[in-house]
């Protein structure tokens, strides 16, 4: 009687067969889960890159009709360069930095891509001491940083009836946190704007729409950039 014992019931070459079975289902599963990833990062590509203007009165639209706001000039201007993009307005007139920061979690809701922060003129109207905006400004950039948000930082400069001591501090935030954080920066949100009559309201604080459309015009390549940068953090 033929013994069994220590014999395999398959032929020799099942072993292989097998072998060749699980190799071909583990590449099948890498095969499935690359096909996802990219459906899942073309699908991200696809959707506007949503951007949120946290600002005061100077992006809010002060005196300006609702279409003729930083906001939806800007959106446009994007468009009009190919760029799928919403941009949404959260700006409040009258916030300092420090309101914007109390604010920050229900302005910028989830979804958001991008931020451009516009904040730091009232606290410089209003004389606060810069260590506070300073403290307000980089714990905004911080959570955003921490929610993985592409940031352009837009400076402002402080009036010279402030004292030149004032000044330095005051302008030195923006720059400064810019480079510890690895952001995007804009100096002067005003620039080429402040101090011109025709660009502004007769407060000479807030821009008419013609100065909008200067100011649109002056930070678009920033914002571009700030475009590319919310693009590829969708896909690491």
């Amino acid at each position: 009687m033929p013994s069994f014992v220590g014999r395999s019931a398959l032929p020799r070459s099942y072993g292989t067969w097998r072998g060749w079975v699980q190799t071909f289902a583990l590449v099948a599963m890498m095969l499935g889960l690359a096909v996802a990833m990219r459906v899942s990062v073309a699908a991200a590509n696809d959707r506007p890159v949503r951007i949120v203007v946290l600002g005061d009165s100077l992006t809010a639209g002060l005196g300006l009709r609702a279409d003729e706001t930083f906001s939806v000039k800007l959106e446009r201007a994007l468009r009009a360069k190919g760029l799928a993009v919403e941009v949404a307005n959260a700006g409040v007139s009258g916030d300092t930095a420090s309101n914007g920061l109390a604010r920050l979690d229900w302005s910028v809701p989830e979804g958001t891509d991008a931020v451009i922060v516009e904040l730091g003129a009232n606290d410089m109207l209003r004389g606060i001491n810069p260590k506070v905006t300073r403290q307000a400004l980089a714990e905004i950039v911080r959570r955003l940083a921490v929610r993985h948000m592409a940031v352009l930082l837009a400076g402002m400069r402080a009036a010279p009836n402030l004292g030149s001591d004032y000044g330095r501090d005051f302008e030195a935030i923006y720059a400064e946190l810019a480079a510890r954080y690895g952001l995007l920066l804009y100096p002067f949100f005003l620039d080429g704007v402040a101090g011109e009559a025709g660009l502004n309201q007769r407060d000479g604080l807030h821009p008419t729409a013609a100065g909008i459309d200067a100011i649109v015009a002056r930070i678009l390549p920033k914002v571009e950039e700030l475009v590319g940068r919310a693009r590829d953090k969708r896909v690491m």
